[in-house]
């Protein structure tokens, strides 16, 4: 069995603290951005009513029950 040894270099106790801070901030405010001006509005893609397979199934007579909101 072979053993390997690792000797890393002592980091000093905040080295690392600076640059953890800015990537961090930098990635609240990417995520932030991303998230609050995402041109995708899936609302608007939603069908707001029977669309042609229903129709072709149940025929263009059948009544269409419509819900408050979408009077």
């Amino acid at each position: 069995m072979a053993l390997i040894e690792t000797n890393s270099l002592p980091v000093p106790a905040g080295a690392g603290r600076a640059s953890t801070l800015v990537s961090e901030v930098k990635g609240f405010w990417k995520s932030f951005f991303a998230t609050a001006f995402n041109p995708y509005r899936p609302e608007l893609h939603y069908m707001r009513g029977p669309g042609p397979a229903w129709r072709a199934k149940h025929g263009m007579d059948a009544p269409i029950r419509l819900k408050p909101r979408d009077l």
